[in-house]
């Protein structure tokens, strides 16, 4: 459904929005799940607002000089005094939206209609989301231009890659952050504050490591940094070739560890977050708990990330760490990461 649709009302948009995360997110389905209103319809928001650019950006039949120019335009049309309303973002990418459309490809075509609903949230909720959310597509623009004349990411060290993932993630620390501050304690707040950055470079450090293949065969983009595959003998064109499994071995491995490094500040980050406006414990704890399930595995068969594609915990392991949060309370964090750190939690 086109987002030129105006006859709408405001109950189906945010309907339309919610069915939308529930199509394009396995995980943060199981997030919004969990939460109640109004972060509920926060998180959705903010999140549709994300994936817009993230589709953009992963988009490979586009020229890195059009999707640097749509991200731009669309940055522009989420601050009211920019003077670039969405219309203008869909006017410009209607043309590059492919003849069959995904569920990805639809939330781009319905932009206007989740940034509709946007605006129909209360200040503070649009104030904390709109900063993150342009913060996320400006650095996206940034990082296309940079490597424009390679056609795709082509990631050069470690510490770029951090950068990365923060523009690409830390969205979601400092977005969740920002909508529970008001009603926090400022020792919560500060806490938060301090963590938000370890959470979001925790989930993406994952996703580089256990997705290397698909990224360079799907979107043309290699966040592997090159630093580590010179160690290795290799380049990014390396990446993906099962001939080059053993050398590769080592690097997912190191991105890995550096995912790994930052698990004590995310859970600190969940320790301080109060249970306020709808916002859940399990919510947050359940996608930090399935990172901790998938770097254990990792661990285990890094070498499935370029022999099968990708790495990933079961279904009955995913089952297993949602029913751990019910009416009886939140269970320990530390004990849960604990079990899922040594096997399988639905293996106890």
């Amino acid at each position: 459904m086109s987002q030129n649709h105006t006859d709408r009302s405001s109950s189906e948009d945010i309907e339309w929005c919610y069915d939308a995360v529930h199509r394009v997110s396995r995980t943060f389905s199981l997030t919004i799940s969990e939460l109640n209103e109004p972060m509920a319809r926060d998180i959705c928001l903010g999140y549709l607002l994300c994936r817009v650019a993230d589709t953009v950006e992963d988009a490979g039949h586009l020229p890195p000089a059009v999707q640097t120019e749509l991200l731009q335009t669309y940055s522009r049309s989420l601050e009211p005094s920019s003077g670039t309303t969405v219309s203008s973002f869909h006017d410009a990418v209607e043309e590059w939206i492919p003849a069959t459309t995904n569920a990805d490809w639809e939330v781009v075509e319905n932009a206007g209609r989740i940034v509709d609903v946007f605006h129909t949230l209360d200040d503070h909720s649009t104030q904390s989301i709109r900063g993150p959310v342009r913060e996320l597509v400006d650095g996206m623009a940034m990082f296309v231009d940079r490597y424009a004349d390679a056609g795709g990411l082509r990631i050069k060290t470690l510490d770029e890659l951090e950068e990365y993932c923060w523009y690409a993630a830390g969205t979601v620390g400092t977005l969740v952050t920002g909508l529970v501050s008001h009603e926090a304690t400022d020792e919560q707040v500060a806490q938060m504050e301090e963590n938000a950055r370890s959470f979001a470079l925790l989930l993406q450090l994952v996703n580089v490591a256990k997705d290397a293949a698909t990224d360079m065969e799907e979107e043309n983009n290699v966040y592997l940094p090159l630093e580590l595959l010179h160690e290795q003998g290799l380049d990014h064109s390396d990446v993906s070739d099962t001939d080059n499994v053993e050398s590769l071995v080592p690097v997912i491995e190191q991105v890995t560890e550096r995912a790994e490094g930052y698990l004590d500040d995310a859970q600190a980050w969940l320790e301080a977050m109060p249970e306020t406006r709808g916002n859940t414990l399990s919510a947050w704890a359940i996608p930090f708990l399935l990172a901790v399930g998938t770097i254990r595995e990792l661990r285990e068969r890094p070498a499935d990330v370029i022999e099968q594609g990708n790495v990933k915990i079961s279904r009955e392991e995913v089952h297993s760490v949602t029913q751990q949060f019910g009416d009886d309370g939140n269970p320990s964090i530390g004990e849960l990461r604990a079990k899922i750190r040594q096997q399988p939690l639905h293996e106890y």
